[in-house]
């Protein structure tokens, strides 16, 4: 089988590299605004697992997730099958039974940005929580910390913000806020993976991190996300709710590695039940598949190289906007972080010139 694996991962090889490129002709060609970048050890790499036949999460996963925790800095990652999967299981963690008078209870108030991907509030809401929102700040387009503390009730019980289009929101002001009034911090870094903040990446400075690695973000692997954390019991019931809410942690394809799996007493249920089938939270199954995990890991190789042509394309952009900041705001980094920007945000100042409306016709005409 080896010798087969090789003989398939060369003539992949070759037939990538023999494949002639699209010239681009200025103008004419069309720029998509986003989407895959791939090459021959990415398909090499999904035919691995696919020769593997394992269909479900498995050694590539593995693999992936400890290839992510030292590159983001944090103990924990638990891949999902999408980022706003990746919130619900992050945000649904901090309703465990497991945190006893800690955990969130309906009612209980969490403070969000006025301006996000629905799937960041979702969870609130799914889980009878009332989301209280703070507008964002121009140009950074991220939450206005100068609002947070105002907003702050008795039945404030979290924070849960997205850094928007890879730009971090002020974390020295929102970790302030969480530490002076005990409150659970969710970072939605579903758009940054890669952006740094005071020399650490974002996703590891609060509660849970989460991330998607949809076509247009930052590295894909088709559909998925991942959800990490720096603490062992979140993580305990992290990976619970995604594996159905059951209560043993066995890998997929494991059994009994405590040892003890038919001498367990949990709660009524006779003592022996079998531990593998006792479920403990109101769960899902979101994992991913192994071959979707293949990619991941061997996309995650390019994530440097990808970072750095972000940069250079927002610079790009920026520089050659520069003289039109009579019409337009142009977004702006936070201060203390180097953002690996997922998007351009524009903002349009009042003028007699053009409207909005115009300039978004203007940019589809010539896109």
């Amino acid at each position: 089988m080896e010798k087969i694996r090789k003989k398939i991962f060369e003539m992949v090889k070759n037939e990538y590299e023999g494949i002639e490129k699209k010239k681009f002709i200025p103008g004419k060609t069309r720029v998509p605004v986003s989407g895959r970048t791939y090459d021959y050890t990415d398909i090499n790499s999904l035919i691995d697992s696919a020769l593997d036949f394992w269909l479900t999460t498995g050694r590539f996963n593995a693999s992936f997730e400890e290839k992510l925790s030292k590159i983001i800095k944090v103990k924990n990652v638990t891949t999902c099958n999408s980022g706003s999967s990746a919130n619900l299981l992050a945000f649904s963690s901090l309703t465990s039974h497991l945190l006893k008078n800690s955990s969130l209870k309906p009612g209980d108030e969490v403070i969000t940005l006025a301006t996000s991907f629905p799937t960041t509030v979702n969870p609130i809401l799914q889980h009878n929580c009332t989301p209280v929102f703070i507008d964002i700040d121009i140009p950074t387009y991220n939450i206005d910390c100068e609002k947070i503390e105002g907003a702050i009730s008795k039945k404030t019980r979290a924070i849960s913000i997205a850094h928007t289009l890879g730009n971090p929101c002020n974390l020295d002001k929102v970790l302030a806020i969480t530490k002076k009034y005990n409150l659970f911090f969710i970072e939605d870094c579903c758009d940054a993976l890669g952006s740094q903040y005071d020399g650490k990446h974002v996703g590891s400075f609060g509660d849970i991190g989460t991330l998607s690695f949809y076509p247009a973000h930052h590295i894909t692997m088709g559909e998925g996300g991942a959800v990490f954390t720096n603490r062992k019991l979140l993580n305990k019931a992290i990976r619970s709710i995604r594996d159905w809410g059951r209560d043993c942690w066995c890998e997929t394809g494991c059994d009994n590695t405590c040892g003890v799996r038919f001498n367990w007493k949990a709660g009524d249920l006779p003592h022996g039940y079998d531990h593998k089938y006792i479920y403990s939270h109101l769960g899902y199954n979101l994992k991913i598949t192994d071959m979707q995990a293949s990619v991941g890991l061997a996309q995650i190789k390019h994530l440097n190289k990808f970072i750095k042509s972000r940069k250079a394309n927002f610079s790009k952009i920026y520089n050659n906007l520069k003289d039109l900041e009579e019409f337009i705001i142009l977004p702006q980094a936070t201060d203390k972080s180097d953002p690996s920007w997922f998007g351009f945000p524009i903002s349009l100042r009042k003028n007699k010139h053009f409207t909005r409306k115009d300039l978004l016709e203007f940019l589809m005409m010539i896109k």
